[in-house]
């Protein structure tokens, strides 16, 4: 998965909200996803992570991203 892939997915999963997509090695499948979204409102931070995490559910199980690094925000109003 490139990191275009990657941010187009969220995108979609997070329409209008700020995501970056960093590919930690070149390898495409270790990488770091920065989203701010009000989606998260109301969420543990695991829960957050969770709700990322089901957005590359299939690529999680078969290795195909090996490692995720998520960081997750709520946007400055939304505090």
């Amino acid at each position: 998965m490139t990191p275009q892939q990657m941010k187009e997915r969220l995108e979609k999963a997070y329409p209008g909200d700020p995501v970056e997509v960093v590919d930690l090695t070149g390898t495409h499948d270790h990488y770091q996803v920065m989203i701010t979204s009000n989606a998260f409102k109301g969420l543990t931070r695991i829960q957050q992570h969770k709700h990322v995490m089901n957005v590359f559910d299939a690529e999680l199980k078969t290795g195909e991203v090996h490692a995720l690094t998520i960081t997750t925000k709520l946007p400055e109003s939304a505090n």
